[in-house]
């Protein structure tokens, strides 16, 4: 395995670069971490006072410490019980931000005629405000239960299970790209954490953004310093 380092911050291995965007058609973004500056389960769990707790278990998934992923996260949102949904929007309208060179990225993207995909062990209720803000193709997450405006501490099962993890991630890009018509080689993987590598793995081209170590390990690109559009440096969008 040789490292390189194109330009400080940023390391490929196993390809030569620059690659062609155009040769790609898909591009798949995980959302907490990636897309956006925060894990929105640790800033939910701070309102009721639980973000150290909750923190903690989302560092060691992060991290491949967890081998139940989907257990991992059934505990963390059962520590969300109570929280107001008006509690909910006010985490994200304060503390989401999109990730620098995020919406660049995207743009170049589809400019270049990829289909763009956001699929996250995150939840939709802030899924589906970062897929229309930045006009993204197709999303997966999981739903968290509310009764009465406060959070059940459950999420609602959906016809593909109850729980977007590694496994159901891979399976997602991978399904998007049988929708599309399109080989997985021609899709681009981009996330930060262990669940993230099952559709890293699936995937043409692996991308971790600011990831943990067993990440960039496995990753084709790592983009270690600056924004998630530090990836055209590698791929030339003519």
């Amino acid at each position: 395995m040789t490292l390189v380092e194109p330009s400080p911050g940023l390391v490929t291995q196993w390809f030569t670069p620059p690659l062609k965007l155009a040769n790609f058609k898909l591009i798949a973004f995980d959302m907490d971490s990636t897309l956006i500056n925060i894990e929105c389960v640790d800033e939910i769990a701070d309102v009721v006072g639980r973000k150290a707790e909750v923190a903690a278990i989302t560092e060691a998934a992060m991290h491949g410490e967890i081998a139940d992923y989907k257990e991992s996260l059934r505990r963390r949102v059962f520590l969300l019980r109570g929280v107001s949904v008006a509690s909910m929007d006010a985490v994200y309208r304060q503390r989401v931000r999109v990730n620098p060179g995020a919406a660049e990225l995207v743009r170049a993207c589809k400019a270049a005629g990829l289909k763009t995909l956001l699929v996250s062990g995150g939840f939709t209720f802030f899924s589906d405000r970062i897929q229309a803000a930045l006009g993204i193709d197709f999303s997966r997450a999981n739903v968290l239960e509310s009764r009465d405006g406060l959070l059940t501490g459950k999420m609602v099962d959906q016809p593909w299970g109850d729980i977007c993890d590694g496994e159901e991630k891979r399976s997602m890009l991978l399904q998007t790209c049988q929708q599309l018509g399109i080989k997985p080689r021609q899709a681009i993987a981009v996330g930060d954490g262990a669940n993230d590598l099952p559709m890293m793995d699936a995937a043409g081209l692996s991308v971790a953004y600011h990831a943990k170590p067993m990440v960039r390990e496995q990753a084709m690109v790592a983009i270690n310093e600056g924004g998630l559009d530090r990836l055209l440096e590698v791929l030339e969008p003519s």
